[in-house]
């Protein structure tokens, strides 16, 4: 079994390079966990508080869930993966059923910043992209996907985006073996990786 992290800003091109990946291998060669699902469940606080959460802080992702479900994953065993909102900010009650494969992609903002879930990859890769670049994916994203408004956007961007991207993302790069400039626009750095995987799988 090969386990890959992918790390890289919000904005990045982080799922647009995990998805010309995925493209590659057969479906049931690869499986992706999104850090995403792992965020913390928030059910316990008003929608108000939760609404201010920094999700690119390392305390709002439940690694060590995270952590067991690869190790479960490695060992053989199927897991349960969240399913987390960004809507409501809570876990939903539904899972989703997650087989072991060949190939396990585990992409989000922080999976480098993490010393025990890093440990557990066999190649690291920051896919790295011009800040305004990210900041124009994350405006749209979020007002299509995410339901806020652009000043809401900017705000949290200011506020919290920016500040734990410089704190805890960016030093992160530092673990990679790979970084991809240009997020999914760099076929050739694409092109590296899917090469260096096949070589592991061999």
């Amino acid at each position: 079994m090969l386990i890959v992290g992918i790390a890289g800003g919000t904005g990045s091109g982080k799922t647009t390079v995990v998805r010309k990946i995925v493209d590659e291998f057969k479906n049931s060669e690869v499986i992706v966990l999104p850090q995403d699902a792992y965020y913390r469940d928030n059910s316990h606080l008003p929608l108000e508080e939760r609404q201010k959460i920094n999700f690119d802080h390392p305390d709002s992702v439940e690694f060590p869930l995270l952590i067991e479900h690869l190790n479960r994953l490695r060992a053989g065993e199927s897991i349960e993966m969240p399913v987390y909102s960004y809507i409501t900010c809570v876990r939903s009650k539904e899972t989703i059923p997650v087989s072991p494969a060949g190939v396990i992609i585990v992409e989000g903002i922080l999976v480098l910043a993490d010393p025990a879930l890093r440990s557990l990859f066999d190649i690291k890769v920051f896919v790295d992209a011009d800040a305004d670049d990210r900041l124009g994916r994350v405006i749209m994203r979020d007002i299509a996907e995410r339901g806020r408004s652009v000043v809401k956007v900017l705000e949290r961007y200011h506020e919290t985006v920016k500040p734990s991207h410089l704190q805890f993302i960016e030093p992160s790069k530092r673990y990679a073996d790979i970084i991809i400039p240009g997020g999914g626009e760099n076929l050739v750095g694409i092109g590296v990786l899917i090469s260096m995987m096949r070589q592991h799988m061999t």
